[in-house]
Parts: C-alpha cells; sequence; structure tokens
C-alpha cells in the first residue's frame, strides 16, 4: 500500500509571509519529501502583501502545490479575483466559499471558508445552509478524509484540556462542531485560534452500540513566523480512505477519546435555523430529520418577494429510491451532487454511459421544480452534453411523468451518425403505438406546457427539437427506451427492458468511477472551471 500514501503539509495563518512559508517549505520537501501538496487553513493574505507581487507576475512560483481557503477579513477581499475558486497565482489555488475537493489519488479533501454568521450571508462568511450542503455531499461520496476549516469547532475539547490562550467556546464555531460530527473526517484543520494545539483523536461511534469507526484527529496550527515559536507547519502521511483496509482503518489507538460532539448539536442547530426573519434573511424551517435532506428547499431572499416561504417539495408517499437522503437510494450510482440535484448512473442502463439527473429532494416531475433546481439540472444538461461531445457522441434527453414518483431526467448519449434520423425515428415508433407527439417551441419550457400533476412524456432531441406526449392511458412504459435502442438508432432492441440490462454492484461501483472521472472536467460541483467548452 505504500505507493498510495500521501505525504501532505499544511500550514495555519500566513498573513502575507510568504518568503518564510515557501523558504521553511521547500527545506522540508527537500529532506522529507517529496511532498504532494501544502494546505493553509487560516488567512492566508494580510495587512502586507508585498511579497505577494512577485508570485501574482508570475517571477517566482510556489514549491508545491498550495490550496488556501478563502478571506476572513474585509481587507483580504481584494486579493479574490473570483470567489467562487480559482488559480491566483502559478501553484497557489483558492479552493472557494466550499465544497470538496477530490484528488487523483483518490483522496477527499472538505474546505470551507469564512466565518460563522447568523446574519445575511456575505464572502467572509458561511451559514447553516452551507454546511447542510456539505454534509449532504459527504453522505454520497467517500468519507472525507481531511477536513480544511479556518474557524475552529466550539466543542472540539470535550473531554481533554483546553489550549493556553485561546477559547474555542468563546471565539469557535458551533456550525463547524456539527459538521465535525455529521462528516466524520480522518484529520481536520483549522488555522484561524493561532495556536498550536493537536487534541487526542476520538471515535466515532458509541461503544457496544455501534460498529467500529475510524477515529478523527484535529490540529490546530499557530499562525507562521509567530514569536512564540509554536508549531505552524505540520507534515503527516494519509493514505486515501478508498485504498484503505477497513480492519486498518478503523484501528484504535490506546489515548482514543469520546467524541467531543453529540447528537444534542443538530437538534441545538435545528432549533437555532427555524424559521424567522432578521433583517432580509431568512431561515429554513430545520424542524425535519437532519439527514432527510432538503437542499431544494430555497430560502426567501434577494430577488424573492412577498413574507411568505415557498412551497415545500412534497413528501413521497413511501420509499423512494431516487430521494438521496432516503436510505433505499443506491448511493454507490452517484456520480455527482450539486446543490439541489444530482447525477447518478442509470441502473440497467441501454449503454454504459446512460445517466440520470434527479432533484434531490422529492419532486415528481419538472414541472413541480422551484426555479433554482430547474436551473442547475439545465446546468448538468449542458455539462453533460460537452462530455459527449469531447467523445464524439451527441446526447438525448427524456422524462416520463407517468407511474413515477420521482422526477428523472433520461441521458442517453447517441452516435453522431444517427442524430439526423432521430426525430422522424421517434415520429414513426409513437406512430406505431397509436401516440401523438407534439413538438413544442423550441425555447419553451415543459412546465409551460404541462402544469404540475400532469401525466406526460418528454425528449429534447441533438437537433433541438422538443417534443411532449400529454399521456392518457396506457402509456408504454419502456417508450423512451424503445425508441433510442431501434435499428436506427442504437441498434440494440434487446436491450428495452432494463431488467434484462442490470449489472453487480461491483461493475456498477466500476462503471460509475469511469462515468465520474470523464465528467471531472465539466463537473460544475467540484469549484473548476467552467470554460472547459470544447467549442
Amino acid at each position: 500500500m505504500s505507493d498510495r500514501v500521501e505525504k501532505i503539509l499544511v500550514c495555519g495563518n500566513v498573513e502575507g509571509r510568504l518568503n518564510q512559508l515557501f523558504k521553511r517549505v521547500s527545506s522540508v520537501n527537500e529532506k522529507n519529501g517529496p511532498f504532494s501538496m501544502l494546505l493553509c487553513v487560516g488567512e492566508f493574505f494580510g495587512s502586507d502583501n508585498s511579497q505577494w507581487v512577485p508570485y501574482q507576475k508570475g517571477k517566482l512560483k510556489a514549491p508545491l502545490p498550495t490550496y488556501i481557503l478563502g478571506p476572513h477579513n474585509h481587507h483580504t477581499r481584494e486579493y479574490f479575483s473570483d470567489m467562487k475558486g480559482c488559480e491566483l497565482a502559478e501553484n497557489i489555488i483558492y479552493l472557494g466559499p466550499s465544497g470538496i475537493y477530490p484528488c487523483s489519488s483518490g483522496l477527499r479533501i472538505m474546505y470551507l471558508s469564512g466565518r460563522e454568521t447568523d446574519k445575511k450571508k456575505n464572502d467572509l462568511s458561511f451559514v447553516f445552509n452551507d454546511i447542510k450542503a456539505l454534509e449532504t455531499q459527504a453522505t454520497n461520496k467517500p468519507t472525507i478524509d481531511i477536513l480544511m476549516t479556518g474557524q475552529w469547532p466550539n466543542a472540539v475539547c470535550g473531554f481533554v484540556k483546553k489550549p493556553e490562550g485561546y477559547d474555542p467556546e468563546a471565539d469557535g464555531s458551533t456550525m463547524i462542531s456539527r459538521l465535525a460530527y455529521n462528516v466524520q473526517p480522518r484529520y481536520h484543520f483549522s488555522g484561524l485560534g493561532e495556536v498550536y494545539y493537536e487534541r487526542l483523536p476520538y471515535r466515532n461511534h458509541k461503544i457496544l452500540n455501534e460498529p467500529t469507526r475510524h477515529v478523527t484527529r484535529f490540529i490546530g496550527l499557530a499562525k507562521v513566523g509567530n514569536p512564540e515559536k509554536q508549531k505552524w507547519l505540520y507534515a503527516f502521511n494519509i493514505t486515501p480512505m478508498v485504498h484503505c483496509e477497513q480492519s486498518e482503518l478503523n484501528k484504535q489507538p490506546p489515548d482514543v477519546t469520546e467524541c467531543p460532539y453529540s447528537e444534542s448539536i443538530n437538534t441545538q442547530q435545528r432549533s437555532q435555523a427555524c424559521a424567522k426573519v432578521s433583517g432580509a434573511q431568512f431561515f429554513y424551517d430545520m424542524n425535519a430529520k437532519f439527514d432527510d435532506t432538503e437542499r431544494g428547499k430555497k430560502r426567501i431572499g434577494d430577488g424573492d418577494k412577498g413574507g411568505e416561504r415557498k412551497r415545500l417539495p412534497p413528501k413521497p408517499t413511501g420509499p423512494c429510491w431516487f430521494c438521496l437522503a432516503s436510505p433505499e437510494v443506491e448511493k454507490h450510482l452517484v456520480v455527482s451532487v450539486g446543490n439541489h440535484s444530482y447525477v447518478a448512473l442509470a441502473k440497467g442502463g441501454l449503454v454504459s454511459e446512460h445517466l440520470l439527473i434527479l432533484p434531490i429532494a422529492h419532486f415528481q416531475s419538472t414541472s413541480d421544480l422551484e426555479d433554482d433546481c430547474r436551473e442547475e439540472i439545465e446546468k448538468f444538461k449542458s455539462a453533460l452534453k460537452r462530455m459527449f461531445k469531447k467523445k464524439g457522441s451527441s446526447v438525448v434527453f427524456f422524462e416520463r411523468n407517468y407511474r413515477s414518483q420521482h422526477l428523472q431526467v433520461q441521458v442517453v448519449p447517441i452516435p453522431k451518425n444517427t442524430v439526423d434520423c432521430t426525430l422522424e425515428t421517434f415520429m414513426n415508433i409513437a406512430t406505431s403505438f397509436n401516440l401523438e407527439l407534439d413538438e413544442i417551441p423550441k425555447l419553451s419550457d415543459i412546465s409551460q406546457v404541462a402544469p404540475p400533476g400532469t401525466p406526460f412524456f418528454y425528449t429534447e432531441l441533438p437537433t433541438g427539437e422538443k417534443l411532449y406526449h400529454r399521456v392518457k392511458k396506457n402509456f408504454p412504459l419502456q417508450f423512451g427506451r424503445e425508441v433510442l435502442a431501434s435499428e436506427a438508432i442504437l441498434n440494440m432492441p434487446e436491450r428495452v427492458d432494463w431488467r434484462e440490462c442490470k449489472l453487480s454492484k461491483e461493475e456498477e461501483t466500476d462503471q460509475r468511477n469511469k462515468v465520474r472521472s470523464l465528467f471531472q472536467p465539466y463537473d460544475f460541483t467540484l469549484e473548476e472551471d467552467d470554460d472547459d467548452d470544447d467549442d
């Protein structure tokens, strides 16, 4: 397993002291490296940023890929040209406000910039919704290896001695305590405390009541070049969790303590986030259980009129295989998770790259969606079109709102040489079933044609046509697959029934990994540059 080990450096507040930082990093890397990256968990810029200029102009280069968090003070905001995340200089990358950074080695790094606020969010802060979004992402991807936050979790010192010179209970974040409790990172680094503190590892399970899990190690780092000479650079080795044997991963060190956080922190956060107005800021109604994901519930805020909350998505009448928080969902199929929707491998797909785009919350059809979810689904469609175009394919999208509970936008790539006959094939096969397909204007939206509750079939073709059928009765459930599997397009009639195309879980996971890798350059949820268009 030695070839899977990552050697990583982490530092605290830099505050513009780049020369001292990179001189020390270069020395450590030369003596004990090579290290794969440097993570900065405090304030990277300071009041004096003259040492930044040669890096900004390309005259100097960071010795390692350096990943930094966003600004925590107003006077450093100006150095971040793109608050969504970008490369500020060669080898110096601003990760973004929050998200999960997947390394090619399999390492998963979760990051959260800013300070906690219960007021209106800005570029220097995070709110409860940001924590919920990270928790949802973590439940659908391999467990988090590293958590990077500026602020400390306020409850981290439970069961152990507190650090000298800093009180996390007074200055730390309750929301980060909740985040650490729920995502269970293997390592958690913070830098704004400005003292060095390595907490004893804590367990992430209840003895005798829950299966043994891996432990978490919290490390707070001091400021670069601090006069007290407290430790500000931390070196460690880590094997990505996806490559670890479970027995090795779950070994409990002799000095392990109980978890400093408890389930009550979720109740506390829900209580604080209950629906109330504070100036222009509105909050979610978090009366539902924490793990009942409701990221699709948009707050009323900027650009919304009136004081009433938007309608909440309906609850499923029974177990739903596609609600992302549902225990029934097959998470090994998930390719990418956004704020309101996600992409997954289709079970029993027509082709190996047959995908689904689905809302995270429970919505039955596109007509029922709220604007933010609808917009993100369109964003996923555009990204997938670019991905398939790069592969030399075109793509057909279709949706059937009939005898289904949860919206599924089917995404099926087809050969480019079949595009011109796609419209005709849909029309011919519809005629054979005595179905009437209506072509709706290209700039129209299905919600303009089919009000919520209307059963329908809808498809978008590579040539731009949009076809709609209002279902009345006896609609063939496999109609979309039957058209695409026909001789004129994919020529695989034996794959019309998805149940005849099922793979083992291992095969599905392998195919999901291939698609995830293929989609990564186009995946806007990874906070990467969206300008990967191959046009």
